[in-house]
């Protein structure tokens, strides 16, 4: 027995994409969070800070491989405006956060030949989260 192709209305196939687009939009948007302008950067806790900057939408999200770091295990940036953002470093028992890092800090951070000296001269300290 041989199946004949099933034929689609143009109109009906353009509908449905519509119908497909409008739903992935809603549901995008209703699970990941916050829109990167509503954030609420007054945090309650560290938990809460990791919680809400993981969850929202940025213009910028990016991670840097720190294979050949010996303590920073994981390394991202997150920002609204594309100039000052967020930098997340991880290490084997914590994860720090860091507000208002510029971007340009953070290409820098990454060309960096040792992420550990780099971050020790020119991040620690200066762009700490203070709750």
């Amino acid at each position: 027995m041989l199946l004949k192709p099933y034929k689609t209305n143009s109109k009906m196939n353009k509908l449905l994409k519509i119908y497909i687009l409008f739903f992935s939009f809603a549901f995008t948007i209703s699970c990941n969070g916050q829109n990167c302008n509503e954030i609420n950067t007054e945090f309650d806790s560290y938990q809460s800070a990791l919680e809400i900057i993981k969850s929202s939408e940025f213009k910028i999200s990016d991670k840097c491989d720190t294979s050949k770091s010996s303590w920073i295990y994981n390394a991202e940036y997150f920002s609204c405006d594309e100039e000052n953002g967020f930098l997340l470093l991880t290490t084997k028992t914590k994860t720090y956060i860091h507000k208002n890092v510029p971007i340009k800090i953070w290409n820098e951070f990454k060309k960096a030949e040792s992420f550990g000296s780099f971050y020790s001269g020119n991040i620690k300290n200066r762009y700490q989260l203070i709750l």
